[in-house]
Order: structure tokens, then C-alpha cells, then sequence
């Protein structure tokens, strides 16, 4: 959700080739707050398979030479994101199915920075309570960056120049995860799926329109 208004606000001032790298350091910084302030409602069954894929998926995009098109990207992504929310869980999720959702995600985080709505949309139809879905969240995108930021490296992305600004990006994420665990504490379980479900269905049709919009311009 953030992660998103986060990446396209760092497009206006980083290269195009510096942004989804820098954004999974931001991103890995915030998240490691979120999963250390729930650590205990980590949900470890949704957690290691998730993972595991998502490291194939990042090491099978970081080899992938020539990128695929965005449009593409956001239509998949985007009509995922829409389909998982709204069809009341009827995804059946076993082991192997989160395993490929994490290599679909951890593949299509090496050309677009913000997968967090596909995670969080797979982790939806599993219907856990609202600490165990944000907690599991967080831990899940933890290892997620961490793979992203480790592909990048070996690929000779120097992220020295850029410290300062990964530096005052994490401080004001970690404010905001101490915030925002006590807004969650104090919210109903109801509540937040019914805010969730809004926030998901607004960023999975987002995605389509940007989709639909590249696609017009000619891209």
C-alpha cells in the first residue's frame, strides 16, 4: 500500500535504473521494523514456503536479460491482486501454491518494486486474523529485499552513493511502523479486512490503468 505511493514518489528523484534497487533497501528497512515490532504473530507455514520461491523467482529475473514489458507486468500483477481479493478465499492455497506465488513475486520484484499487494493479496485469502496478516507480511518482504538487494549487488549495482537517502527513508519508516502497530492494536479484525479490501481493490485496478495507459502511449 505505502510501498507503492513510496515507489513512485522515489521515481521523481532517482534514475530509472537506481529505483527498484534502492527501493528494496527502503523497503527491507521498514520492514524489518514492522516484523520486529510482530515478530510473535509471524505465521512461520505461510512464511517459509513464500520465501523459498521467492528466491527462485528473484535469481530467474536478475538473469533475465531483456525486461519485459511493463505493461505486461502491470496487467498480470494488477488483475492478480483484483481476482485474490474479491474471491472470498476460494484460491486453494496449499504448500505448493504459495511457493509459486513467492516465485512469481520474488520474479516480478526485479523489474517492478512494489509486489507488496500481490503478497498481501495471496496472505488475504488465507483469512488470518489482522496481526498474523500484516506480521507475516512483513517477515515475507523482509526476505524478499534482502534477496532483491543481495541479485543486485552481484550484478554490480553500487548502492554507496545512495546511503544518505536510504538512510532518512528508513528513519521515517520505522517511525511510521511504531505508529502504525498501535492504529492496528486498537482496530477490529472486521475493520481491517473491510479496509484492506478497499486499499487492494484501489491499487489492482491502479495497476490495470497504468497498464491500459501504457499501452495507448505506444510503450
Amino acid at each position: 500500500m505505502s510501498r507503492l505511493v513510496l515507489l513512485a514518489v522515489m521515481a521523481t528523484i532517482l534514475p530509472a535504473t537506481a529505483l527498484v534497487p534502492v527501493h528494496g533497501v527502503v523497503q527491507i528497512g521498514s520492514n524489518i521494523s514492522r516484523a520486529a515490532v510482530m515478530v510473535r504473530h509471524i505465521h512461520l507455514p505461510v512464511l517459509l514456503p513464500l520465501t523459498l520461491g521467492s528466491l527462485a523467482g528473484a535469481v530467474i529475473g536478475g538473469l533475465i536479460a531483456m525486461r519485459l514489458p511493463d505493461w505486461l507486468l502491470f496487467l498480470a500483477v494488477g488483475s492478480f491482486v483484483l481476482w485474490s481479493t474479491w474471491s472470498k478465499g476460494s484460491i486453494p492455497l496449499g504448500r505448493a501454491t504459495l511457493v509459486l506465488g513467492g516465485a512469481i513475486s520474488g520474479f516480478l520484484t526485479m523489474f517492478i518494486g512494489g509486489t507488496g499487494p500481490f503478497v498481501a493479496a495471496v496472505i488475504k485469502t488465507l483469512k488470518l486474523d489482522r496481526m498474523k496478516t500484516v506480521g507475516t507480511q512483513a517477515g515475507c518482504m523482509v526476505f524478499q529485499h534482502g534477496m532483491k538487494i543481495a541479485v543486485f549487488g552481484v550484478l554490480g549495482f553500487d548502492y554507496l552513493p545512495y546511503v544518505p537517502l536510504i538512510a532518512g527513508m528508513i528513519a521515517t519508516g520505522v517511525l511510521g511502523t511504531l505508529v502504525g502497530s498501535k492504529v492496528l492494536h486498537g482496530m477490529g479484525d472486521s475493520r481491517f479486512r473491510i479496509i484492506l479490501t478497499g486499499l487492494l481493490t484501489i491499487l489492482g485496478l491502479r495497476l490495470l490503468w497504468q497498464s491500459g495507459s501504457i499501452v495507448l502511449e505506444g510503450g
